[in-house]
C-alpha cells in the first residue's frame, strides 16, 4: 500500500442511524483499512439521524475508493456523498488579482486610472528604465509553458498545465512576495514559443520556463536568454540543480567526502540532469557519469544524439560503459532524475561505503527510499512522506526575489552556485545529520539567504 497522503484526502458526508457508537467504527474501519483520519464533524444530529463529515487521506485513487468501500460495507450507514478535497481546492482556480490601491472616490479614479495614468505613461515614454520601479514588471514573473512535460505527467497540454503553473505562481507569492502569472502556450514550435515569450516580456522582470520538454527547452532557454534584456530561468533545469548541490554539499558533509574526490552517477540526460552536472561540474565535481537509455554516455560513442554527445564529451573521464549497475560500482553518489524503479537496492552496495543516494522522479523514485535507506549512509527523494525532500521551492522564489531586486538581466553559473551555498548553509553544523541535509521549504530563511546570494550580497 502506497504511503498516505493528502494528495488523495476525500471527505465522505454519511447518513447513519442515531447511534454514536457508529462514529467510532467508521473511524476504526478506515484505519483497518491503511486510511488514517484526519477530521471527524458531526454536522447534524436528530433523533432519527446523525449526518456525519469524515475526512480521511488514502494513498492513491484506488485506495480512496477502497476506503468509501469499506464504510459504505458498515450497518447503519449510508455513503450520501464523497468529495474529492484536492479537486475542490481548484475549484475556480489557485490565484487571483488584487488591487493594491484604493478604488473608492473619483480622486482614486483620477490617480490610478485616466487621466493621472496618462502622466505616468508619458514619463515612462521618456524614461523607459523607470518601467520597473512604477509598474508591477518591477517585481512580476511569467510562468511559460508549453504543455509538454508536466510534472512527471508527460505532454498533456497547456490547458490541463494550467494547475500546475497556478500553483507556481502562488508559491512566488508565498515564499518571496512575487506576483507570477501563468502564461499556457497553445504551440511546442520552438520558433513560436520564443516569439510569444518576447512579445510579451516587456510587461515582466523576469521568465519562469516550465515544464518545457527537452531537448526544445535548451533551444528556447539559449535563444530567449540572447535576445531579451530580463532573466530567463528555466526551473526544471537550474533550480532542480541549485538544490541537488545544496543537498549534496550538506551530505558528503556527512559522510566527510570531497566533492572533487566523490564518483557520481547520474541517472537522465534530459533537462534537470544535463543541468546538474553542468552545476555540479562548475562545483568541482571531477568524476560524474551519466546514465540514460543508451547506458553510460561516454564520448567514445558514435551513436549518441548531438545533446548526450555534448554531455558525454564533459563526463565519464574513465569511459565508463554499460549498464547502470555497472556505472554505479564504485560510485560515492547516486543521482537519479530519470524514472520509478530503475535502481535495485541491492546494487546499492556495489556502490562504496557510506553511499549517498538522491531518488528525484516523481511521484515515484528510482528506487523505495526506505530500502536505500538499508544500505546507503544518506538518503533523499522528491517526496514529502520521507526525509530530505529536494524541492524546487527551496529555489526558485529566492532566486527570483534576488534577481528582481537587483534589476539584473540574466542568470548566471556563478549566481547559481552562491545559491545553492546559501541553501545548504542555512542548515546549521547543529542541526546537519544524515535525515536532515536540506532545510524545510517552509523555512523564512531559506529565500532571504538565496535572494541575497543571488543578488551578491
Amino acid at each position: 500500500m502506497a504511503a498516505t497522503t493528502s494528495s488523495y484526502s476525500i471527505t465522505m458526508r454519511l447518513h447513519a442511524d442515531p447511534d454514536h457508537g457508529v462514529v467510532g467504527q467508521v473511524a476504526t474501519s478506515i484505519a483497518e483499512a491503511g486510511g488514517i483520519v484526519t477530521a471527524i464533524d458531526v454536522a447534524e444530529s436528530r433523533h432519527d439521524l446523525l449526518v456525519v463529515d469524515v475526512t480521511c487521506s488514502a494513498g492513491n485513487a484506488d485506495h480512496s475508493g477502497e476506503l468509501v468501500e469499506v464504510v459504505r460495507a458498515l450497518d447503519g450507514v449510508r455513503v450520501h456523498k464523497v468529495s474529492d478535497r484536492t479537486f475542490l481546492l481548484h475549484i475556480g482556480g489557485k490565484i487571483e488579482v488584487t488591487s493594491k490601491v484604493p478604488l473608492r472616490t473619483r480622486d482614486d479614479l483620477s490617480m490610478a486610472y485616466t487621466p493621472g495614468v496618462g502622466r505616468v505613461s508619458m514619463a515612462l515614454a521618456n524614461n523607459p528604465e523607470d518601467v520597473r520601479r512604477l509598474t508591477v514588471k518591477g517585481n512580476s514573473v511569467a510562468v511559460v509553458t508549453d504543455g509538454s512535460a508536466v510534472l512527471g505527467l508527460g505532454n498533456i497540454g497547456p490547458g490541463a498545465a494550467l494547475p500546475v503553473m497556478e500553483g507556481k505562481a502562488a508559491l512566488f507569492k508565498r515564499f518571496a512576495n512575487i506576483d507570477a502569472w501563468p502564461i499556457c502556450l497553445a504551440s511546442q514550435d520552438t520558433d513560436e514559443i520564443v516569439k510569444a515569450v518576447q512579445m510579451i516580456a516587456p510587461g515582466f522582470g523576469g521568465i519562469n520556463l516550465e515544464d518545457i520538454a527537452a531537448p526544445r527547452c535548451f533551444e528556447i532557454e539559449a535563444r530567449l536568454r540572447e535576445s531579451l534584456d530580463i532573466p530567463v530561468f528555466h526551473d526544471d533545469q537550474h533550480g532542480t540543480a541549485i538544490v541537488v548541490l545544496a543537498a549534496l554539499t550538506n551530505a558528503l558533509r556527512c559522510v566527510h567526502k570531497e566533492l572533487a574526490d566523490a564518483r557520481i552517477v547520474v541517472a537522465g540526460a534530459g533537462a534537470a540532469g544535463t543541468a546538474i552536472v553542468t552545476l555540479l561540474l562548475a562545483a568541482g565535481a571531477g568524476d560524474i557519469v551519466v546514465w540514460d537509455r543508451e547506458g553510460c554516455l561516454s564520448a567514445d560513442d558514435d551513436s549518441l544524439s548531438p545533446a548526450k554527445a555534448e554531455l558525454a564529451s564533459r563526463t565519464n573521464p574513465r569511459r565508463v560503459r554499460g549498464d547502470l549497475r555497472t556505472g554505479l560500482t564504485g560510485a560515492d553518489v547516486f543521482v537519479g532524475v530519470s524514472g520509478p524503479n530503475l535502481l535495485d537496492p541491492a546494487w546499492i552496495e556495489d556502490m562504496n561505503d557510506q553511499a549517498v543516494v538522491f531518488a528525484l522522479a516523481n511521484p515515484d523514485p528510482e528506487v523505495d527510499p526506505g530500502e536505500a535507506g538499508k544500505r546507503a549512509a544518506v538518503v533523499a527523494s522528491g517526496r514529502s512522506d520521507y526525509p530530505n525532500q529536494i524541492n524546487n521551492v527551496l529555489a526558485f522564489p529566492g532566486v527570483f526575489r534576488g534577481l528582481l531586486d537587483a534589476r539584473a538581466t540574466d542568470v548566471t553559473i556563478d549566481m547559481m552556485l552562491r545559491a545553492a551555498d546559501a541553501i545548504a548553509h542555512v542548515v546549521t553544523d547543529e542541526e546537519l545529520n544524515a535525515s536532515f541535509i536540506i532545510p524545510s521549504v517552509f523555512d523564512t530563511a531559506v529565500p532571504k539567504a538565496v535572494a541575497r546570494a543571488i543578488a551578491g550580497g
